[in-house]
Parts: structure tokens; C-alpha cells; sequence
């Protein structure tokens, strides 16, 4: 268990944030939406940045009465253009959730050219953190997945350009991307003698839609009603990020549910993959990232 992580347990005691502003990507729906919902319950204000602002829109009304406060910003975080412009527009921000993410999908390209699910899950995510990083007070939250065990992160083929393109493959490789850049926030932040830190997640097995889009009858499925069975409802998948979010824990505390290989249970500290903790490829994912983006570390 990482220093100042959850003690096993039905952890829900978010600590109280009001004054406090937060982003959460892709929170429209699922841990994404439990998420905004339990912080805005707690006081603090919550930006729900999502693709679809009607969506979002709808998904604002459905929180009901908090003590704090939510509006809707569209962000596409597959689209680089699209987080340029959030992150022109949203001003000072406590806490960044990056959280929005697809699995699973048939290959496309984004707007940019890049695979969608290392464009979506990872190489927006990480402009945006870098474009807000002056404007942050205290932390960026990497959700990423049990997943990230499972992927092969190749620099010479971020594209699936050289071998035949595996959607869960590719959704494996965009969450240890996830992992390494929480990794190399985190040093870099230390090494500039920054007060932020980063903090990572993942939710285990929590039903949700994020298998909806991905063309497999199957997998959408067992998203579906699979983790319906047996995982967890979202707000119970959404704690291990809030922990992470709210929460006095070490930067680069990776957390995750505690029991059954971490697909159920309550916020604790968890383990990565050999491959995640590898620092001189966490760098040269920096870097190979900075250049998919055209956005650079802003602290100097």
C-alpha cells in the first residue's frame, strides 16, 4: 500500500472542497459523472469538459441539488484544436481529472492523424495537462486501467502502422501511456521544484458504457451486462479517483480497488506492470508525446 493511501475498507468520506474548482474529462456519464457528482455534493465547483456539450448539458440537470456548483465546457480531448480551445477558456483550475477515454474501437485516426484510442486516452489528455499546468493549484488525476498490464507500447509503432491493429491492444498500449506519463509528471514536477503533484487511478470492474462504441458485439456485452454481474456500480468505481483527487497522498500514488485482482472493492494503493516503471521509457514516452501533441513541458 502507497504512504497516505486508503485503509481497506468502504471508503466514501470525500473530505469537504468547497472554494475549490474542478476539470473532469468525459463526464457525461459513468465514473466520469459519479465523479463530478460526488464533488460537486461536497462543495466544490466541477467543469464537466465533455465531446458531446449537449450531453453534458443533460447529464448537469441530472446531478441535482449540491452544495457546490457545475457547467459544461466542450472538450474533445481526441482533438487537438478542440483542447487548445478548453484550455484557452477555462481558467484557473484546482484539480484536473483526466478521465475521458474509449476501448476497444475499430482503427481510426483523429483529426490529428493519431490512433484514436492513444489520441483519446492519452495524447490529449496530456496536452491538456500540460496547457493548464500554470493555471493548476494542486494536482492532475491519471484514470487509467488494469489494462495498461496488457499493453505493448511500441515508440517505433504508435500507430499500428507495422503490425495488424488489435483494438483491446491498442486500448492496453494508450493506458500504459497513461502510466508512464503519470510517472514522468511527477519527476518532472519534483525536479522543478513544483508543489503539484500527479496522482493515478483506476476504477477495476465498474459497469459502464464504455464499451458501447466499440463495434464488438461481445465486448459490448460484457461491458454491459457483464460488469453489471459482477462489478461494481459507478459511484463505488469512481472512489478509487476521488481518493486520488481529494485525498493527502504522495504524487505518482497509483490507486485501485483492493480485492479480487483489483476488479472490486475500496481505494488502496496499488502495483503497475514491470514495463510502467520503466523510467527511461516514461521519458522517452514524454517525449514521443510532446511531438504527437506540439505541446511542451511549460515549467521550464
Amino acid at each position: 500500500m502507497a504512504r497516505g493511501a486508503a485503509k481497506v475498507g468502504p471508503w466514501s468520506d470525500v473530505p469537504r472542497q468547497d472554494g475549490r474548482r474542478f476539470v473532469v474529462t468525459g463526464a457525461n456519464s459513468g465514473v466520469g459523472l459519479e465523479t463530478a457528482r460526488t464533488l460537486a455534493q461536497r462543495g466544490a465547483h466541477v467543469v464537466l469538459a465533455c465531446r458531446n456539450a449537449e450531453k453534458g448539458a443533460t447529464a448537469a440537470r441530472g446531478i441535482g441539488r449540491v452544495d457546490g456548483s457545475v457547467e459544461v465546457l466542450a472538450l474533445d480531448v481526441s482533438d487537438l484544436s478542440s483542447v487548445r480551445r478548453f484550455a484557452a477558456e477555462v481558467g484557473d483550475v484546482d484539480v484536473l481529472v483526466n478521465n475521458a477515454g474509449i476501448l476497444g474501437v475499430p482503427f481510426s485516426r483523429s483529426v490529428d492523424g493519431i490512433e484514436l484510442q492513444l489520441a483519446t486516452n492519452h495524447v490529449g489528455h496530456f496536452a491538456l495537462a500540460n496547457l493548464l499546468l500554470p493555471r493548476l493549484t494542486d494536482r492532475v488525476v491519471v484514470v487509467s486501467s488494469q489494462s495498461h498490464r496488457h499493453g505493448d507500447l511500441r515508440l517505433d509503432d504508435l500507430d499500428w502502422e507495422q503490425r495488424g491493429y488489435s483494438p483491446y491492444g491498442a486500448y492496453g498500449a494508450s493506458k500504459l501511456a497513461n502510466m508512464h506519463f503519470l510517472a514522468e509528471l511527477q519527476r518532472r514536477l519534483t525536479a522543478a521544484g513544483s508543489t503539484l503533484r500527479a496522482t493515478g487511478a483506476h476504477p477495476g470492474s465498474t459497469a459502464t458504457a464504455i464499451t458501447s462504441s466499440s463495434g464488438d458485439g461481445l465486448l459490448a456485452w460484457v461491458g454491459s451486462w457483464g460488469h453489471g454481474l459482477v462489478g461494481m456500480k459507478p459511484l463505488q468505481g469512481a472512489m478509487s479517483t476521488l481518493y486520488a483527487a481529494t485525498m493527502d497522498v504522495p504524487g505518482n500514488t497509483y490507486l485501485g480497488p483492493h480485492r479480487l485482482r483489483e476488479m472490486n472493492g475500496w481505494p488502496v494503493g496499488v502495483g503497475r506492470s514491470r514495463a510502467a516503471i520503466d523510467p527511461e521509457l516514461a521519458k522517452a514516452v514524454w517525449v514521443a508525446s510532446e511531438e504527437l501533441s506540439g505541446v511542451s513541458w511549460p515549467l521550464g
